[in-house]
């Protein structure tokens, strides 16, 4: 498969970062199903002690803003994965220049080149 507009990198660097993002997914699906009942509400009705009702609340807590991340993840996972099917894959979503290859290889999901990224969190 040929990806014209991703002329960065060579295909074998590709077809690696295909196989690293579908790991990826696939452990991010895997976590999602281990996630999904700590991040239940707590039952009130359970006859425990205020103290563990506190920190099983708080646990649960943290559970679904953790799963929140996950989902975040797996979403930028398809979307780069579609990209790499539509050979795009590597290239900025905002000013469409590449992204270079030190970030892909730390976080091959990632939408935007380093300037893009910095640019949007210094906006907030």
């Amino acid at each position: 498969m040929s990806h014209p507009t991703a002329s960065h990198l060579t295909e074998s660097q590709l077809q690696g970062f295909h196989q690293r993002l579908l790991a990826a997914k696939a452990d991010t699906e895997a976590l999602l199903v281990q996630t999904a009942n700590d991040s239940k509400p707590v039952d009130m009705e359970l006859p425990i002690g205020r103290l563990t009702r506190i920190d099983a609340i708080q646990m649960q807590g943290m559970a679904q803003m953790n799963r929140h991340q996950l989902e975040i993840r797996l979403r930028q996972i398809d979307a780069s994965l579609m990209a790499y099917q539509g050979g795009t894959f590597g290239i900025c979503r905002h000013c469409k220049e590449p992204v270079g290859l030190g970030r892909l290889e730390v976080l091959p999901e990632t939408p935007f080149c380093l300037a893009c990224q910095e640019s949007f969190e210094q906006r907030g």
